[in-house]
């Protein structure tokens, strides 16, 4: 069965003359980052954080930025020089091969944040980051809806104790800043750079209906606690004809055999099945 199904999803992507991937937090697994999945996940990640009880959902929440800014910029600026630090698994330099080798017809889109697919040598202009990214910021306030790099933000942390040493300013009421990521309970998000994204990759699929041009759509690691990626690659393989989905995800592989094939592995795994 299994060989079948690879010998299917390698013919997906050989009769393809367009390529889409959707991505969730699965895909940096490989790299060696955290799997937040569940309290456990996150707390063996950040212990400190285990000791005050709190789970990610209610971390991942802005209302730190106000109640406790060095608890908040502790974990996201962790997080940003983790990023900063990690090199990309294999399989974004197998994923990249691949839509070269389709006149680089494609779109990457995401729920990460942690701008893995631009460090690999994808197209800015082709990711949409549907939560955003942690190496771009925002002002806490959205004071003038400003949008700016992180590249010159630099956090220290005291891990022993979980605290920032320093905090990041809004570069123009100087003020609080923070990501701009969306977060949990999140009304202050600022989305206009998400959204160019997004009118992009809107533009490019209505070009692909509009052409009935072959797609083929490879799904990384994209769970269903919040299923943004997932809808995406599902109503994309229903709505084009002339679309397939594969579904590379070892927690919840299901999906309907009439648009696409799945595999129950990891991110990296599936990728060196179909891609090798």
């Amino acid at each position: 069965m299994l060989k079948q199904d690879v010998q299917k999803a390698i013919q997906y992507i050989e009769d393809a003359k367009a390529v889409l991937i959707t991505a969730g937090a699965g895909m940096g697994v490989d790299s060696g980052l955290p799997d937040f999945r569940g309290d456990e996940g996150f707390w063996r990640a950040y212990p400190a954080i285990k000791e005050l009880g709190v789970s990610f959902e209610d971390m991942a929440d802005p209302k730190w930025f106000e109640k406790d800014p060095y608890l908040a910029w502790a974990f996201y600026g962790h997080r940003l020089n983790l990023y900063r630090d990690t090199t990309p698994h294999n399989g974004f330099k197998m994923l990249l091969d691949l839509v070269k080798s389709k006149n680089n017809n494609y779109f990457v889109y995401t729920s990460n944040v942690d701008g893995a697919f631009q460090k690999a040598g994808f197209d800015e202009d082709r990711v949409v980051e549907v939560h955003g990214s942690i190496h771009h910021l925002q002002c806490i306030h959205n004071c003038t809806k400003e949008i700016w790099s992180a590249d010159d933000a630099k956090i220290d942390i005291d891990m022993k104790n979980f605290k920032a040493l320093n905090l990041i300013k809004c570069k123009n009421c100087q003020k609080l800043a923070r990501p701009n990521i969306l977060m949990f309970n999140d009304w202050a998000w600022n989305s206009k750079r998400t959204q160019k994204q997004k009118d992009r990759f809107n533009r490019w699929v209505k070009i692909l209906k509009k052409s009935d041009t072959n797609l083929v759509i490879i799904e990384i690691g994209a769970g269903v606690v919040i299923p943004t990626i997932r809808i995406k690659g599902n109503t994309l393989a229903k709505t084009i004809k002339s679309a397939n989905l594969i579904r590379i995800n070892p927690q919840n592989p299901y999906i309907n055999e009439s648009f696409g094939v799945s595999f129950n592995c990891g991110g990296l795994d599936g990728l060196e099945l179909i891609l090798r």
